[in-house]
């Protein structure tokens, strides 16, 4: 299967934004949602648990946010590292579209959005922050992470959020058996997800 079908890709559909309150950093920001996109009520108790290692995260570079969704992973890292260039990756047009207005909205600049084959080839990354679509099954889940895990530079740092009753343990065994050059550790388990780190070396 494409790796351009690891999301529901609705980009024949009319876009029909409405605007929720969600907390980023801390803060209480006004930010568009739609249906068609990953949780569009409310952030997802995955990606809360994944944001609170953004103490973790480093001030500048080339992060990515992999699968993007409405934007709260890009917006979060955007906020909390202005100086960083946050790449927003989906195969979903709704998604790409409500990150780029959520950005705008919150005045920040440092946000791009493509979809997989537009990523510049050359690009590589410090950072790699994803709450991944584990429900699209393994062999695409394992596509996707090959894919981007190999775009990782030397020293960088990918981060995964995981529901435990999803498959977290054995996503993290096999993390460790096929990715020889890089450290994987579980940094933090909470509310049944787990965060699990990938350093290359």
């Amino acid at each position: 299967m494409s790796i351009n079908h690891y999301f529901s890709d609705s980009a024949g559909d009319d876009l029909q934004p409405r605007e929720i309150t969600a907390s980023l950093v801390g803060k209480a920001v006004k930010v568009f949602t739609s249906s068609g996109v990953f949780s569009p009520d409310h952030i997802d108790l995955g990606t809360e648990v994944l944001l609170k290692q953004l103490d973790k995260i480093k001030p500048s570079g080339n992060i990515l946010d992999l699968g993007c969704g409405w934007g709260p992973i890009a917006l979060a890292i955007a906020l909390t590292a202005p100086e960083a260039k946050v790449t927003a990756v989906d195969v979903n047009q709704k998604s790409l579209s409500l990150t780029r207005m959520n950005a705008e909205k919150l005045n920040l600049k440092n946000i791009t959005t493509f979809l997989p084959e537009q990523v510049p080839t050359e690009l590589l990354f410090d950072e790699i922050w994803s709450n991944p679509p584990i429900r699209v099954g393994k062999e695409v889940l394992h596509e996707i992470l090959f894919l981007w895990f190999n775009r990782l530079s030397v020293g960088g740092t990918a981060r995964l959020v995981v529901q435990k009753h999803l498959g977290s343990d054995s996503l993290e065994k096999w993390l460790r058996q096929n990715f020889p050059n890089f450290e994987v550790t579980r940094v933090t388990s909470e509310k049944n997800f787990r965060v699990i780190k990938l350093v290359r070396n």
